[in-house]
């Protein structure tokens, strides 16, 4: 029996991109006010940055990936002594263009009467920055008290602990089909892929269910339930 509901946030309950982007463009912005040298520098410029380092950092905390793309960013234009300011100007505009997807409080309020709700993800969208504040009943950030990121298996002992309940009375719902799906799965949780692009199945992902918005998801654990309760009979 299912008792608990945990989400991903960033692009499953956050929708992360057009706050990200407001925050390069301010970055932008500022460093085109600060240096004629930075008129050749792109927005695409800024976000293959974020890329690059993204690829030799992942497993280190968000934020200090942020920072080192940033700082690669500003030394396009000999602005490397910038980035504690151009950094906080980023961050200030990121979080306060972050918002929910439309879908999520009301998935939230029909899921809560029957579920404990809980958040847990790799990114530093803290749920009271993002428009969640007061919405679960535990919260878990990677690199907090050194939590390892997703996939690895102590990020959902975590979960498993913080819920409080055997593995397999918890739900966790995500966009990514490895980080969110098949991690959660190997660690004995319940998986939901939440594939808001309509994107084809990652082959060997056994997600218990597949959704396209978060309003599926309360019929999706009816389904899971009814599904066991036929086994189980």
């Amino acid at each position: 029996m299912l008792t608990h509901v945990v989400f991903d946030a960033d692009e499953t309950l956050i929708d992360l991109r057009p706050a990200v982007t407001g925050g390069l463009v301010a970055v932008l912005e500022e460093m085109r006010r600060l240096t004629p040298a930075a008129a050749g520098v792109s927005l695409a410029e800024l976000e293959s940055d974020w890329h690059a380092v993204f690829a030799a950092m992942s497993a280190v905390p968000v934020m200090e990936i942020r920072r080192t793309a940033l700082a690669r960013s500003l030394a396009r234009a000999g602005l490397d002594a910038h980035l504690d300011d151009v950094a906080a100007l980023f961050f200030a505009r990121r979080f306060a263009l972050t918002r929910p997807f439309p879908d999520v409080l009301p998935a939230l309020t029909a899921l809560r009467g029957r579920y404990t709700l809980g958040y847990a993800t790799n990114g530093n969208s803290r749920a009271e920055r993002c428009g969640l504040a007061g919405e679960f009943a535990f919260e878990l950030y990677a690199h907090e008290n050194g939590l390892p990121k997703k996939p690895a298996p102590e990020f959902f002992a975590a979960v498993v602990e913080a819920a409080g309940v055997p593995a397999e009375r918890i739900l966790y719902v995500g966009d990514s089909p490895s980080h969110d799906v098949l991690a959660a799965r190997r660690a004995g949780l319940r998986a939901v892929w939440l594939n808001r692009l309509g994107l084809p199945r990652p082959p060997g992902v056994p997600a218990d269910a597949e959704v396209s918005t978060l309003a599926d998801v309360p019929d999706a654990i009816g389904r899971l339930s009814a599904e066991r309760e036929m086994s189980e009979a």
